[in-house]
Parts: C-alpha cells; sequence; structure tokens
C-alpha cells in the first residue's frame, strides 16, 4: 500500500530545487549543523534522510554517512545526487547493529513516525556509549494548533493568534504544503523527553533556535520560534 510520503515524494523533491524551505535553511541547519561538528562524530547516521540534502550536508566534514528512509523514490534521488550511503528501512526496526554510530541525527522526522517511542530506542540502541542523539521537531503547542476549522491566524500586520487543542493528548493531522499530503503527529513535548529518557539517554542540550537574519520571515518567526533542537547524549 502507498504511504503519504510514497505518494507527496515527486513534490517533496521539486519543491526543494527552489533552495528548500525557510525551516531547514533559515533555522535549523545551522545549529544542527554546529551540533554534529562539535560532537567530533566520524560516523552519523540521519534517520528519516529523505532525499538525503542533510547527509549530504554533514558528508563535508563527516567521513561516513549514513541515511535512512522507507520511502524508495526518496531514496533514488538521494542515490542519484550521491554524498552517502542509503538504506532502506523504517525507523522502529533499524537494520544496523548495536552501538554502530557515533551519532544519529533525526531532522524532522519524528512527527512523521507512528511510534515514535520504538523509534528513539533504536537510536539509543545504534549509536555507541559515548555518543549522541540529535532531534530537530516542531515545537508541541504548534502541531496542537494544526486542527481543522482552527489552527493559526495571521491579522494584516502579520501577527499572528493560535488556537492549541488537545496538548496532551497525541494525535495525528494532515499536513499540506506545495502538493505534499503528509500524516504528522502531535505529541507533547514531555513525550518525546520522557521516551529518551527511558531508552538510558541524557539530555545535554535544549535550543529553540532563532532564524537567521536577512529572510522576511525571521523577524515574526522570532516572536514566537517553532522548532526545538534536543541533543542527547548515550551514557559510558
Amino acid at each position: 500500500m502507498q504511504s503519504d510520503w510514497d505518494a507527496s515524494a515527486e513534490a517533496w523533491i521539486e519543491s526543494l530545487k527552489t533552495g528548500g524551505d525557510f525551516s531547514r535553511v533559515a533555522v535549523l541547519d545551522r545549529p544542527m549543523l554546529a551540533a554534529v561538528h562539535a560532537s567530533g562524530a566520524r560516523r552519523v547516521l540521519d534517520v528519516g534522510c529523505g532525499e538525503g540534502r542533510f547527509c549530504r550536508m554533514i558528508s563535508e566534514t563527516v567521513p561516513q554517512v549514513v541515511g535512512l528512509d522507507p520511502t524508495a523514490r526518496l531514496l533514488s534521488e538521494a542515490r542519484k545526487l550521491g554524498g552517502a550511503q542509503y538504506a532502506q528501512g523504517r525507523a522502529e526496526d533499524m537494520p544496523f547493529e548495536d552501538r554502530d554510530f557515533d551519532m544519529v541525527v533525526s531532522y524532522l522526522s519524528l512527527i512523521d513516525i507512528p511510534d515514535n517511542a520504538a523509534a528513539i530506542a533504536e537510536m539509543a540502541r545504534v549509536v555507541r556509549p559515548g555518543g549522541y542523539v540529535l532531534i530537530a521537531n516542531l515545537n508541541s503547542w504548534v502541531t496542537a494548533a494544526q486542527t481543522k476549522g482552527r489552527g493559526v491566524v495571521r491579522n494584516k500586520q502579520g501577527h499572528s493568534t493560535m488556537t492549541v487543542a488537545n496538548y496532551l493528548t497525541p494525535h495525528w493531522y494532515w499536513a499540506k504544503w506545495r502538493g505534499v499530503k503528509i500524516k504528522n503527529w502531535h505529541r507533547p513535548v514531555s513525550q518525546y523527553m520522557r521516551e529518551a529518557l527511558q531508552a538510558g539517554l541524557r539530555l545535554e542540550d535544549f535550543q529553540e533556535p532563532l532564524a537567521d537574519a536577512g529572510w522576511a520571515r525571521s523577524e515574526s518567526y522570532n516572536h514566537a520560534p517553532y522548532f526545538w533542537l534536543q541533543l542527547w547524549g548515550k551514557p559510558e
């Protein structure tokens, strides 16, 4: 049966040909790359790598980069563009050995995964002791606002009013943009953190990064940043 990403793969690939989206280019790329570089990791796994965009970015300084994704069309594009080794598989059941990587990255992929607890446990399994798990995700107050008939309302000045509903109850909703239609999952931030703790990880850093200057959307975004980064360490 065709998945959401199977159906949306071509639209996603086309959307990146215009230079990528604001969320990645202006907000997350810089702190994500900084965290990878600061870790000193020599072998990195990108879970939910898609067409390999972030794999190619980190491969400029990391000797061994592996991308994992369940969507065949995205992987074919990734392999065509190179920059890493690519494997097909699910985050909840990874085809890798225990302690196989220095760092595992989840770049806006947990919101697409129904069983995020299994995915986080797998990330903890395949990273070595002393290694890191780096997660970027939408802030949970944003995903709780993605409710039919509610959500985000902007006034003429560009300021937003958000209606948050069912924050403490995990649920999914359809995210739609540029021909992409994906089932995204809302979970309270406490759930993500609790599941990482249960997987034996230790929180090393937590950021809500500002957008880079020079983008038209940066000023309004920086009033209420809607992404977070968590860096988790696996104890020796």
